[in-house]
């Protein structure tokens, strides 16, 4: 089971840090994805960690956000800098990934429930 947490509200150019913890299972063994939903728009793949450590972005986010891996913890991170309205979204982690296309929701089968991220003036 996944669970994300960590969002809030937030001026243009702040930072936010969600967290997203795993319990039942060992996170590292896994590749677990972030994914956004803004209202009236689909779920986008933001960002991902493979379970060897490889990372991929949506280019929308490169050089603002940075996913991390905290083993001991259990609990991916998504380190969000530069934040602008645009990433105000429903922020969500997955795993059980198939291995096809990253940014691709289809391709992760384990959802946990989001979290919101508004930025706003």
């Amino acid at each position: 089971q996944l669970q994300a947490s960590g969002g809030g509200l937030v001026q243009p150019g702040g930072s936010l840090r969600p967290s997203c913890t795993a319990s039942g299972f060992t996170l590292d063994h896994y590749a677990i994805g972030w994914f956004r939903q803004a209202p009236g728009k689909e779920r986008e793949g933001v960002s991902l960690i493979s379970s060897s450590g490889s990372i991929h972005y949506a280019d929308s986010v490169k050089g603002r956000f940075t996913i991390s891996r905290d083993n001991a913890k259990n609990t991916v991170y998504l380190q969000m800098n530069r934040l602008k309205p645009e990433d105000t979204a429903v922020y969500y982690c997955a795993t059980d990934w198939d291995g096809s296309t990253w940014f691709v929701p289809d391709a992760f089968a384990s959802w946990g429930q989001g979290t919101q991220v508004t930025v706003s003036s």
